[in-house]
């Protein structure tokens, strides 16, 4: 069985340090850096599963980080701060980040973050080796093997989480779902950042898929309720 390789990058030493331990106790494989450059030097160079990546770094800070990383990779990115700022939350989730903890926090619930994280690329995976499944809705495509998805001739550039969100609600179209349980499905666990971050994932999706958002046709809201994609 292949080892899984986490990527960390946290100029703190203490703290660099523990969390390799606690992550090598899991058996991963870790990798780490102390700063921007080397830790894009190895995203790069090392092709991680997943990143845990630092927003305050010295040089290149971890919004840049994590920018630069996913103009060519959709590794699942981790996001450690120490601030609690909802608008560094939301940055960071702009950005391409697929989670998002505070300092300080316990090891084990890292160490269970980065499971699901794992858990969730795995669950994508077997589309790949059983067909390639396609969901058409109008004319939108959606290439649950490729993780792609086509609007008309047009591919869409979706952030890792926003493809997971539009492919689950497509595969259960015409079902409404509540923002917890898009969190625990979606997302593996109730997400510390609360269920704002489905309603944003949730705006993204329909600038890219509606032709017209403030009336989208698709993907709807259910007053009280939560979200559903109907097509």
């Amino acid at each position: 069985m292949t080892q899984n390789k986490i990527l960390v990058i946290e100029d703190e030493n203490t703290l660099r340090e523990m969390l390799r331990y606690n992550l090598e106790s899991e058996g991963y494989a870790v990798v780490v850096a102390d700063n921007g450059s080397t830790g894009l030097e190895l995203a790069k160079s090392q092709s991680p599963d997943v990143i845990v990546l630092d927003i305050m770094l010295p040089g290149i800070d971890g919004f840049e980080v994590c920018k630069r990383v996913r103009q060519d990779m959709t590794v699942p990115i981790l996001m450690l701060t120490a601030k609690e700022e909802e608008i560094d939350k939301i940055l960071g989730l702009e950005l391409g980040a697929d989670d998002y903890m505070t300092k300080p926090f316990s090891m084990r619930e890292l160490k269970a973050r980065v499971k699901a994280m794992l858990r969730r690329v795995e669950m994508m995976q077997p589309a790949t080796t059983i067909g390639e499944k396609l969901i058409q809705i109008d004319e939108l495509t959606i290439d649950i093997g490729k993780r792609t998805v086509l609007l008309g001739n047009v591919v869409l550039n979706l952030k890792p989480k926003e493809f997971d969100l539009l492919a689950f609600l497509a595969q259960n179209r015409g079902h409404v779902y509540s923002r917890d349980v898009l969190l625990e499905r979606v997302w593996d666990y109730d997400y510390s950042g609360g269920t704002r971050t489905v309603d944003v994932h949730i705006r993204w999706l329909r600038e890219k898929i509606e032709i017209d958002p403030s009336q989208p046709k698709h993907l709807l809201t259910i007053r009280g309720i939560g979200y559903k994609l109907e097509g």
